[in-house]
């Protein structure tokens, strides 16, 4: 069985994406995707590249996600999905997801400790009361 092979990042999560055709429910990390994502907010999430394409309930996926928490690994899920989605019709489906958003890596990450601060990124020493 062929599949398409995609990977996304955000912040330290990666994503490794085998998209294939079929109607089953995606599997992350060796779990359906609504119990390792559950809720409505996420369901949506989850499904949108898949509704802006039109391609709800035609393809199935095995992810593999790494590093980082939830909300950041769902990020790199999505920019996976819609790596591997462009791939099937670029001239369709590359436009659209493009144009929401998909297809950019956020470039936000966590700003480095100084050398010489205090616990924080910004925090500085306290200086003496007196």
């Amino acid at each position: 069985m062929s599949f398409i092979a995609a990977s996304g990042r955000r912040k330290t999560a990666v994503a490794r994406v085998r998209l294939f055709e079929g109607k089953d429910e995606i599997i992350v990390n060796g779990k359906p995707i609504s119990q390792y994502w559950p809720g409505e907010l996420n369901k949506t999430a989850y499904e949108e590249p898949f509704k802006t394409t039109n391609t709800l309930n035609k393809y199935t996926a095995t992810v593999k996600v790494a590093g980082s928490g939830t909300n950041s690994q769902m990020g790199a899920f999505l920019t996976a999905i819609s790596k591997a989605i462009s791939t099937l019709n670029v001239e369709q489906f590359r436009p659209t997801l493009k144009k929401r958003g998909f297809l950019t890596r956020d470039p936000r990450m966590k700003e480095t400790r100084k050398i010489g601060a205090a616990h924080g990124a910004r925090a500085k020493r306290q200086s003496p009361k007196r």
